[in-house]
């Protein structure tokens, strides 16, 4: 073989087996309340980088309000089935950082992994895409070097360090410590959605903090059983602790368009999920509404006038 052709030939293979480990690699992606005004952030990504320079290292949010771990447990629910099997999430909103609650890897049956303490962080993860796995971290030997004496960043010292070496292939699974039953992972109790008769109730899990719209956790499938289509006039009531916050006649519309600026509308949001909105307003500032377990949410066809 001529010089030439060898060396576009060695080029070649370094190219292709460094894109073949490359694909070794899981992304790695990031949730905590810390907000990113100090170095606390910036502190995982090094440890992460640390681990493995190439990790593909991403945010999902860290503007969690501070110690909402329910909150922090329905972002991953909104996001986490839009990532490759895999990838691995860190997720730090830890009001009892440094005590007995327990460090956990929990793996979903589509092989999604998610690193964190065991505090309701996984409630909906565990319940719509179900636990394959779960596996209490090990850190005397899963533990960033030379950190044993801090008490108060895990997100630094475990997490970010074990989800590193999980996504970058440096630790399988089975070495992040030993199993434990999949049912004891801890969960927040919350109102599901059911239907009563003609009434459904829900919760409104989260409000969409940009434009104040109101989402429930009401799905597609429960709602069509009212028999409800477009056009057709919803009765709406909210409930906070069991009293009535405010009550909403509105249209079912499929677009914020359907209704004039400024009315109210009954819409299926991004997840398919029932919500309400004010079209070119702010529905949740508008009639005090808020989020939460204690929020409650009742849905009926509007009766005819």
């Amino acid at each position: 073989m001529k010089p030439t052709r060898l060396f576009s030939a060695l080029c070649f293979g370094m190219l292709m087996a460094a894109q073949t480990h490359a694909f070794d690699r899981n992304a790695l992606v990031l949730m905590t309340d810390f907000g990113t005004s100090d170095g606390a952030v910036s502190a995982m990504r090094g440890v992460a980088f640390g681990v493995d320079p190439a990790l593909q290292v991403s945010d999902l949010t860290h503007n969690i309000p501070d110690y909402d771990i329910w909150l922090g447990a329905y972002r991953l629910y909104q996001t986490a089935n839009y990532w490759p099997k895999g990838s691995v999430f860190v997720n730090v909103v830890d009001p009892g950082v440094g005590t007995q609650r327990r460090s956990v890897v929990l793996k979903t049956r589509e092989g999604r992994y998610f690193v964190g303490p065991d505090n309701g962080l996984f409630t909906l993860i565990a319940e719509r895409d179900g636990v394959a796995e779960l596996r209490e971290i090990d850190e005397k030997v899963n533990r960033l070097p030379g950190s044993a004496e801090s008490y108060t960043f895990h997100g630094r010292d475990v997490y970010a360090y074990v989800g590193a070496r999980l996504a970058s292939g440096a630790i399988t699974y089975e070495q992040v410590g030993p199993v434990l039953p999949n049912e004891s992972v801890v969960k927040i109790a919350y109102q599901k959605a059911v239907r009563s008769g003609d009434v459904i109730r829900g919760i409104v899990p989260v409000l969409d903090v940009k434009y104040g719209n109101v989402w429930t956790n009401i799905p597609k499938p429960l709602f069509e059983q009212l028999k409800i289509g477009a056009g057709d006039r919803v009765q709406v009531r909210f409930l906070h602790k069991g009293r009535q916050v405010a009550s909403v006649v509105a249209p079912f519309e499929h677009t914020f368009g359907g209704v004039a600026k400024g009315k109210p509308l009954v819409y299926l949001n991004s997840l398919l999920d029932v919500a309400v909105a004010i079209s070119w307003g702010n529905f949740a500032q508008q009639y005090k509404i808020g989020s939460g377990v204690d929020w409650e949410v009742e849905i009926a066809r509007a009766r005819s006038r």
